[in-house]
């Protein structure tokens, strides 16, 4: 009679060790797969982070490529801009060059009459001077509209920039370096020199007192580039 009471709580407690046991490994799981969730987070969240990072330089690198590109189109444009002025500026300076030898033979006409000749008035050789007079100004007019202009230096200090030294005038009452003789007139086509202005300069005066202001560079000498 005894011994089945005893029977029977040994097999309870065989039972509660069971559950205890079952317990452990139920929570021992739970357990790993909390750690092993937690893991995957961590993978996943590092992951997207240089996901980010490597996105974030491409669209540096990309916005520091549109920026150049940018830059490089406004330099053509402005370059392009540039090129279609002076190509309009200067589409004539050959030709207007040209016309400078029929300027200084119409000059030349017209100093080669004497004086006397002048005085005397005679009615036909005043109407031809004259005449030579009125066709070197309209030459001039017509090479002014086109943007060429006469340069006139004497009395002026001597720039190599404009003019063209052909020989030096002892005077020791003009400022040496100063244009004291023209030769032949200079020409400029918008900035650029289309013929320097050949002249002789003082020797032996005073020197030519200096400009308050820095002087600027000169505009370029096409016809001193074509001689050197």
């Amino acid at each position: 009679m005894n011994d089945h009471p005893k029977n029977e709580r040994g097999k309870d407690d065989r039972a509660a060790t069971s559950d205890m046991e079952a317990a452990k490994s139920h929570y021992a799981e739970m357990g790993g797969e909390a750690d092993t969730a937690e893991t995957g987070q961590d993978g996943g969240f590092e992951a997207e982070r240089e996901a980010f990072l490597k996105l974030a330089k491409e669209n540096e690198e990309l916005k520091d490529r549109a920026l150049r590109l940018a830059a490089e189109m406004e330099n053509l444009r402005r370059r392009t801009a540039r090129d279609v002025q002076d190509a309009r500026a200067y589409a004539i300076a050959n030709f207007a060059r040209d016309m400078l030898t029929v300027c200084d033979d119409l000059r030349r006409a017209i100093d080669a009459v004497p004086a006397e000749a002048r005085e005397r008035g005679e009615a036909g050789l005043v109407a031809l001077i004259d005449g030579v007079e009125m066709t070197e100004r309209s030459m001039h007019a017509a090479l002014e509209r086109h943007g060429v202009k006469k340069i006139d230096p004497d009395g002026e200090k001597f720039d190599p920039n404009f003019h063209q030294a052909m020989f030096e005038v002892p005077n020791p009452e003009v400022p040496a370096s100063t244009v004291v003789q023209v030769v032949q007139s200079g020409y400029v086509i918008g900035e650029r020199v289309l013929r320097p202005a050949m002249v002789g300069v003082a020797k032996g005066g005073p020197k030519a007192a200096a400009k308050d202001e820095a002087a600027e560079p000169g505009p370029v000498n096409e016809q001193a580039e074509k001689d050197a």
